[in-house]
């Protein structure tokens, strides 16, 4: 095991009282346009077909602006532990929580877009101290240009490099062998992770195992060809964000940065479409944390820089990388890209656990927090089980 370094410093989150006051009187202040013209009234997710509906914004805005307390969130971040450690120039924020057992594996969760290190604030605690079963010292660093990391100031931080970055970043925590898990673009640098750094990656847990381009559809399922047309369909009519994102991230950077309102409605709609609810991302995603994940972004002014990844990344998953540590897998039923076992294992070639629960979408642990955490302990004591073998 490698041995933790001086390298990395505490680090307290606290937001000035006139930034705060800032954003309370912007939202005070936004300009909204008029309602969208759909057919439906509540409930029904139709009534999002232009996007977030406006009084729904209206609501969130208000309670935005009257009744959310991001001091708690701080504190939350505080309690679990922050820190930061400058890698090749950059500054990276994480969180850590070391375990009290003497027999927890180290384990770095990676976030994505829209999320932040907020969809993991809620399962540290179960993950590193639980009643029975595996523990796990657990790392959540905040992508960069994300949070409270630094903001690349030239080309060239993407996935590969990203998780050159995490291996460096858990080396000097002394943690020379870990598991890894993600989702979104964690699920990709999850997966470079284990693919280029098999010596250091014991295995992982993933919610997104992409397969190989022109796998066969030839033997799928009923439900499998389903998956396959879904996320075809995704891809074709609703990720315009990405595109925008992975083209022109500075044109949109601007009303992400200047917009309190903007930066809400661009994020609370991926919220909405992305998670398994019929009619509010409310239904399952407390308003809180979801606003933890929004502040997050205003305060640190990260529209911009996060949005860069999608540039830096979008389509650049290699093609030849294949993953031959173990690796535990879960599908999600509503999630936005869903693959086949038969193509997933085209390039993870020892898939040790596969799951498709009944319920849940594109933030499991944020959406059933419960379930997430015993299927990803569970998943990982069945990777580790056979790298220890």
């Amino acid at each position: 095991m490698s041995h933790p370094t001086s390298d990395v410093q505490a680090f307290e989150a606290h937001a000035p009282d006139a930034d705060l006051d800032d954003l309370r009187a912007r939202l005070a202040a936004a300009r909204l346009p008029e309602a969208e013209t759909v057919f439906g009234a509540p409930p029904g997710p139709r009534r999002w077909d232009q996007g977030v509906p406006l009084a729904d914004l209206v609501d969130v805005v208000h309670y935005w602006r009257t009744g959310y307390d991001w001091r708690s969130f701080e504190a939350r971040l505080d309690e679990i532990g922050q820190f930061r450690t400058t890698i090749d120039g950059l500054g990276i924020h994480f969180l850590h929580r070391r375990s009290a057992r003497a027999d927890a594996t180290p384990l770095i969760l990676t976030h994505g877009w829209p999320g932040s290190i907020a969809e993991f604030v809620d399962v540290v605690d179960e993950l590193a101290d639980p009643e029975d079963g595996p523990a796990f010292h657990v790392v959540v660093p905040s992508l960069p240009g994300f949070g409270y990391s630094g903001k690349p100031a030239t080309t060239g931080w993407g996935t590969e490099k990203i998780a050159a970055a995490w291996v460096e970043l858990m080396g000097r925590l002394g943690y020379g062998e870990f598991l890894a898990h993600g989702g979104d673009w964690g699920g990709t640098i999850t997966t470079v992770l284990a693919g280029r750094f098999p010596e250091h990656v014991l295995g992982i847990h993933t919610t997104f195992a992409e397969g190989l381009p022109g796998s066969s559809m030839d033997g799928l399922t009923a439900l499998e060809r389903e998956w396959t047309e879904g996320t075809r369909h995704f891809w074709r009519h609703r990720a315009a964000y990405a595109k925008q994102q992975a083209t022109r991230p500075q044109t949109i950077g601007y009303s992400l940065v200047d917009s309190p309102a903007g930066l809400l409605a661009w994020i609370l709609d991926k919220f909405a479409e992305w998670s398994d609810t019929e009619d509010s991302p409310f239904e399952t995603i407390s308003i809180d944390r979801l606003l933890d994940d929004v502040t997050l972004y205003w305060l640190t002014r990260s529209g911009a820089s996060a949005a860069r990844i999608y540039y830096e990344s979008h389509n650049s998953l290699d093609p030849g990388l294949r993953v031959d540590v173990p690796a535990a897998v879960t599908m999600y039923p509503r999630d936005i890209e869903r693959y086949p076992r038969r193509w997933a294992r085209e390039r993870y070639r020892q898939i040790v656990r596969w799951r498709q629960p009944g319920a849940g979408g594109h933030f499991p642990s944020l959406e059933v927090p419960g379930y997430f955490v015993e299927d990803l302990r569970e998943g990982l004591a069945a990777v580790l089980a056979v790298a220890r073998a």
